[in-house]
């Protein structure tokens, strides 16, 4: 059997040897054509010493560096890993140029062929530097824009459980309009960072399959927590509260997301408008903890029950500001969005299922109260997000 599943394996490998070794491609191409050079530019640190650009070879041939202009100017530079990058090869290029704050300067890399690539930075501003007041600022601003917003949401936890039959169904279907927009706007964010990263890390791909797994994670879990109700009676796992956990954690997952956002943004130099985000994501991420207590509003939670519901929400924002102004990666934004994507399509499904019953989804939209909630909770999540920009 072992000699049946590594056979093919092994014929593959010696394919791959003979492909390596006569090179078809080089052999069409003809020995006269250039090679295909393509550079990424992820990021410019600025510092007291100079400008530091982290630099992919993103094409599939050798490329090296020749050399570095700023405003036009030649300076000299040094590179971290050399100056031939290899397919996926990366150096930081460290040029001691005398930036000037506020001004907006123009890099260009040149290459051994003469090919150049630019990399303009809008606003010259000193990158922050890891330090303890450093986590400290990213960790209050996680606090101003997720914690304490979801927290405020949940107090309208006792209005929410005193309202009527077809009240809670007005607010079950604003939960899921609120949820509709969060996804729109995570898919959104999701495609503009693929479209910002590197074709070779082919991020389309990566935000799918990572919207998928979230969805197949949720999912188990839901199914797991279900049936460990349906095996012990007295498991104080409702029905509602399994949902309203699904909420949270896709939540939690959407504002991991806008953590990174705002951490970039500020890694980035882009003071304005992380701070443009921070007042925005404060508004918008209030109703958040209205979606999270609209599940279980007719059961008694207790408090503990609440505040972690509210930390599962909420705290991935911190996290999410620290890894984004600390280790700014577009990959990894583009997979911790694809997460959120995937993790709210699936709690949308089980809210939706939850609301519907024994009836159809869409005969239990069909009411005007269900309808108008449904509608409501997607423009209250519009006319906050215009703040955001």
């Amino acid at each position: 059997m072992w000699l049946a599943a590594l056979a093919p394996l092994a014929l593959l490998a010696v394919l791959i040897a003979v492909i390596v070794q006569t090179s078809p491609g080089d052999r069409l191409r003809g020995g006269a054509v250039p090679p295909v050079e393509r550079l990424s530019i992820d990021r410019a640190q600025l510092g007291p010493d100079g400008i530091v650009l982290s630099v992919l070879n993103d094409g599939p041939d050798a490329v090296t560096i020749a050399q570095v202009t700023v405003d036009d100017a030649y300076w000299a530079f040094t590179a971290s890993n050399g100056t031939v990058l290899n397919h996926l090869g990366r150096t930081a290029l460290k040029i001691p140029y005398p930036w000037v704050a506020g001004e907006a300067h123009l890099v260009k890399i040149l290459t051994s062929t003469g090919t150049a690539f630019e990399h303009e930075i809008p606003v010259a501003i000193q990158s922050p530097q890891p330090d303890a007041r450093y986590f400290f600022t990213f960790a209050l601003i996680g606090l101003y824009v997720g914690v304490i917003p979801v927290a405020l949401g949940l107090l309208w936890f006792p209005l929410a459980s005193r309202i009527g039959p077809t009240g809670l169904d007005i607010l079950l279907a604003l939960t899921l309009g609120l949820l509709a927009f969060l996804l729109i706007d995570t898919i959104e964010e999701g495609l503009d960072s693929v479209s910002s990263l590197p074709s070779s890390f082919q991020g389309l791909a990566l935000f799918i399959a990572a919207a998928a797994g979230a969805w197949l994670a949720l999912d188990l879990v839901g199914g797991w927590l279900k049936g460990r109700r349906a095996r012990n009676a007295t498991a104080a796992t409702t029905p509602g509260a399994v949902v309203a956990l699904l909420v949270a954690v896709g939540i939690g997952l959407h504002n991991l997301g806008e953590g990174l956002a705002i951490g970039a943004a500020f890694a980035l130099g882009e003071a304005a408008l992380g701070t443009l985000l921070i007042i925005g994501f404060t508004l918008h991420n209030t109703t958040e903890g209205l979606a999270i207590i609209a599940p279980i509003a007719r059961e008694r939670p207790s408090l503990l029950t609440l505040a972690r519901l509210g930390a599962i929400g909420g705290v991935p924002t911190i996290a999410g500001a620290w890894l984004g102004g600390l280790v700014y990666s577009p990959v990894v934004a583009v997979l911790c969005l694809g997460l959120g994507a995937g993790a709210i399509a699936q709690v949308i499904h089980q809210v939706a299922r939850q609301m519907a019953g024994p009836e159809t989804v869409l005969a239990r939209f069909a009411s005007a109260p269900v309808a108008a909630g449904l509608f409501g909770g997607f423009f209250i999540m519009y006319a906050t997000g215009l703040l955001v920009g």
